[in-house]
């Protein structure tokens, strides 16, 4: 019998989201907008202690209308995080301004030292900085309270990229709650799902009066269609906002099925030499930062181990089971290879050691089983002590 494919992170729907679904269409907003979104954004902005939430088709729709409501536009410079997903990088250059990508710390988010030293170099080549986009890797909440002291100090503004820290906090606060604005993201493989979606969060009237002004084709308010700007059509539908409340009220007990796999994977590796879970708080962390368990991964240390993630990778591949490396830095994307960076080779060496393995929380326990026996397979083949 062939087994069934298992995915790195898939979505988590039941019957409390096809009852959602369901009520909205029978509702009669169909379209986009209606009273879903406007009861989605009130439940979702006090979840991430925001006064202001503005509900739209991704997250890099909230990066781009928030980067443009903060003022960003052509010719201006914009750091951010280099170890990333490319919407980040996408997101500013499609408002025309230049992406500087700064390297992480090890826990492979913005590293302050070298986002200071960017600044530096920056202002002694005459050279000002707009604005500050830092991503929080993997559900694990950067070092905002740092980079937002450097950015203050240097006259930037800081917009927060939490597409993949919702739920997550630090030093008590919600990741999404950092910044002068932030977006999440509600794309299918993410911590909770609007099947497509994102939202730009702020405590900022303005922004978000600019941002759903923008996200509606920038439309007038007259009856006819009047537009004296160049807008957008980013805005969530109805039927979407209706299952994001649905995960929304679920999304706590969902984070912690993924704990759960975290541990899994911890005890699974915890005799092997040279294997270790990526992004745990450490020492020096002291605690401030609570991960919501979206993705575990491993690092994988060669000079320790006598197999590769790739290896791992290709092992898991042949049993249906989906893994995947880290992100390929930005500044060794082809896309963005001349745009001018600031690195210290971790996010590279974290690229070529890291694997992420399936975390959701749709996954049962004879998927888990699976998993688990297909590791221990390969551990066994590859790891001698473990025989």
């Amino acid at each position: 019998m062939i087994q069934q494919q298992i995915y790195l992170s898939s979505p988590d729907v039941g019957k409390l989201e096809e009852e959602a679904i369901v009520r909205a269409f029978h509702s009669g907003w169909i379209a986009p907008l209606g009273p879903e979104v406007d009861a989605f954004e009130a439940e979702l902005a006090e979840y991430c202690g925001r006064d202001y939430a503005v509900a739209l088709s991704s997250g890099t729709a909230a990066l781009h209308l928030g980067l443009i409501a903060l003022g960003v536009g052509p010719g201006d410079i914009v750091l951010t995080s280099t170890m990333t997903f490319a919407a980040t990088t996408n997101a500013i250059v499609y408002t025309g301004a230049e992406p500087v990508l700064v390297d992480c710390d090890a826990a492979g988010n913005m590293d302050p030292l070298l986002l200071e030293d960017a600044f530096k170099t920056l202002e002694s080549e005459g050279k000002s900085v707009k604005a500050v986009v830092p991503v929080d890797l993997l559900g694990k909440v950067a070092d905002q309270e740092a980079i937002e002291r450097i950015a203050t100090q240097y006259g930037a503004v800081v917009l927060s990229d939490a597409a993949e820290s919702l739920g997550a906090t630090r030093n008590g606060k919600p990741s999404a709650s950092f910044g002068l604005a932030a977006g999440v993201s509600f794309n299918g493989n993410k911590i909770m799902t609007t099947s497509g979606g994102g939202a730009l969060l702020t405590d900022d009237e303005e922004i978000a009066k600019r941002v759903r002004h923008l996200a509606t084709q920038a439309r007038q308010p007259v009856v006819h269609y009047e537009h004296t700007e160049v807008g957008y059509n980013y805005r969530m539908s109805n039927i979407l906002a209706a299952l994001g409340r649905a995960q929304l009220s679920r999304l706590d007990s969902m984070m912690e099925r993924r704990r759960q796999m975290r541990i899994f994977y911890r005890d699974l590796f915890s005799n092997v030499e040279g294997v270790e879970i990526f992004g745990e708080p450490s020492g020096a962390d002291g605690g401030k930062t609570v991960d919501n368990f979206w993705l575990t991964s491993i690092l994988v240390d060669p000079t320790k181990c006598s197999f590769t993630t790739e290896q791992l990778r290709i092992a898991l591949g042949q049993k249906q089971i989906e893994s995947r490396p880290l992100w390929k830095p930005m500044h060794l994307q082809p896309v963005f290879a001349e745009k001018r960076s600031f690195v210290n080779g971790t996010s590279e060496q974290l690229f070529l050691t890291g694997l992420s393995l399936p975390s959701g929380s749709v996954l049962d326990e004879p998927q888990r089983e699976a998993i688990g026996d297909a590791i221990r397979e390969f551990l066994r083949e590859h790891d001698e002590s473990l025989t």
